[in-house]
């Protein structure tokens, strides 16, 4: 097997944006609005909030605009009582059109790109530059929604989700980060220690959104990060599980050891999406070791890891499902600690608990197993382990799952049958579980093999065995089965006391 060496991720490109979302600043500009109908009047007000000196041209005026002039929100709202003309649209932040009219909607547009004004034609996006969207106000932390036209229904039914979730006290934290951006900036901390300030005034919003933020914060937080500014600069290594695939399974640790992440080393199965968490700034790189590709030596994971961290750098290893099974991070933890560098762990969502979970079965079933075990089908040598323990392989009361089963399952199955494993005990491939891609395909121990052959997947797969799944499997299959263990006398005697 031909080695592999480190590399630099080629993550993919972004995908494609209907719109792009920007925020004007309006504060003290002009923005010219032709219109006087009441969507022109809830435009205004809008503008009028965020700053911009509002000029309405109409010749009539619903009376939601007049109340608006007299009590604005913000800027002023100013009504001239005539149609808009090209010159009323010079100088303009940006112009606004309530107009139904398709022919004058396409005069006031080129109006206004004459003058090298944006344009918005009030819900007629085939003349606009620009879109408003759905809008969840907690400002300065303000969040705009939108569809790119094709469902604003859709779009206000996100929008108030949102608006339930996001506690109306952010707002007043927004503005504290506001007040305080200045202080951190000019404080001396180093930029490492400035994101450290700001990640704990995170966790401090996040975890009492709904009092006021008051400077005593402020001092706490800023001593904090003094102290932790000690440490800033050594480096540290952190193992995180990113689970079978579903990122919203990754953990809040490992979201935020991701975030935090000067170096991130990827593993070949962790799934793309899951890098959408991770620092945008973080160096990303490729190390994965795949059974009978070209692999990255672990000698040599272990060496970069090491002096990565040694160089100062915060360096998360990036393992598919938990990286205390079957994910070498004991040799990866001893290197560590052996070079004296700190070292944590963030498990994650094993592969058998997203399969099961996905299957909708307990791998305990108390009436179907008594032990679950993890076991590799795959060797240093990339042949079936010799020291399998075949007897508990064969063991009808427990529940199997097999990592890396694709090359030896034939050998495995075959010789756990050797062992006294009934040939109809139900056994199940999952493949890419938890993925959108995931596929099941259903068998028992004496054909699984065949089975999964057959399919020839592309993806990670594990294997489950054991009579837990007989609901899984096809009944025609299993027919003949040992009738299912019945639990003891000893776990019944809560219901019985109950009865009594």
């Amino acid at each position: 097997m031909n080695p592999r060496s480190p590399s630099e991720a080629k993550l993919p490109r972004m995908e494609r944006l209907a719109r792009l979302p920007v925020f004007f600043t309006l504060t003290g500009k002009r923005v010219a609005l032709a219109g006087g109908t009441a969507a022109a009047a809830w435009k205004a007000e809008l503008l009028s909030a965020a700053g911009a000196d509002v000029d309405v041209f109409a010749c009539e005026v619903s009376d939601e605009l007049v109340s608006l002039a007299s009590d604005p929100p913000g800027g002023t709202v100013v009504i001239h009582l005539q149609g808009w003309q090209p010159d009323d649209l010079r100088g303009a932040a940006l112009a606004i059109g309530a107009i139904s009219n398709d022919d004058e909607a396409s005069r006031f547009a080129a109006a206004a790109r004459d003058v090298g004004v944006p344009v918005n034609i009030i819900d007629n996006p085939a003349f606009c530059d620009f879109s408003f969207g759905s809008i969840v106000n907690r400002s300065p932390l303000v969040i705009g929604i939108s569809t790119d036209g094709a469902a604003p229904v859709f779009a206000q039914a996100i929008r108030a989700k949102l608006e339930a979730m996001i506690p109306l006290g952010f707002a007043r934290w927004a503005e504290a980060a506001q007040r305080w951006r200045e202080a951190v900036k000019s404080s001396g901390l180093a930029f490492s220690a400035r994101r450290v300030f700001w990640q704990m005034f995170t966790a401090t919003a996040l975890t009492e959104p709904d009092r006021e933020p008051a400077q005593a914060d402020y001092d706490r937080i800023f001593a904090e990060t003094q102290h932790e500014s000690n440490t800033i600069g050594v480096g540290s290594v952190t193992l995180v599980g990113a689970g079978p695939g579903d990122p919203e399974l990754l953990t809040l640790r490992a979201v935020r050891a991701l975030q935090s992440a000067d170096v991130i080393l990827i593993d070949d199965l962790v799934a793309p999406a899951i890098l959408d968490f991770a620092r945008r700034e973080a160096k990303k790189m490729m190390v994965g070791k795949t059974g009978f590709a070209p692999s990255c030596r672990q000698d040599e994971i272990n060496a970069l890891m090491v002096s990565l961290a040694k160089a100062g750098r915060r360096v998360v290893r990036l393992k598919g499902g938990d990286p205390m099974i079957f994910g070498r991070a004991g040799e990866e933890i001893e290197a560590c600690r052996k070079a004296r560098v700190a070292v944590e762990v963030v498990p994650g969502i094993s592969a058998a608990q997203g399969a099961a979970s996905r299957l909708g079965v307990s791998l305990t079933h108390r009436k179907l197993a008594r032990r679950i075990q993890y076991v590799t089908a795959h060797g240093a040598d990339g042949k079936l382990p010799t020291d399998i323990d075949w007897t508990s392989i064969a063991d009808p009361v427990t529940t199997t799952a097999v990592y890396m089963p694709k090359r030896s399952l034939a050998a495995l199955a075959a010789t756990a049958q050797a062992h006294g494993l009934p040939k109809n005990t139900p056994a199940i491939a999952v493949v890419a579980a938890t993925r959108p891609e995931q596929e099941i395909i259903a068998g028992t121990i004496a054909d699984i093999a065949s089975r999964l052959d057959a399919a020839t997947p592309g993806q990670p797969v594990l294997v489950m065995i054991g009579r837990a799944f007989a609901g899984v499997a096809p009944q025609s299959v299993i027919a003949g089965l040992d009738p299912p263990i019945h639990p003891s006398s000893q776990e019944d005697g809560c219901a019985d006391q109950a009865r009594a």
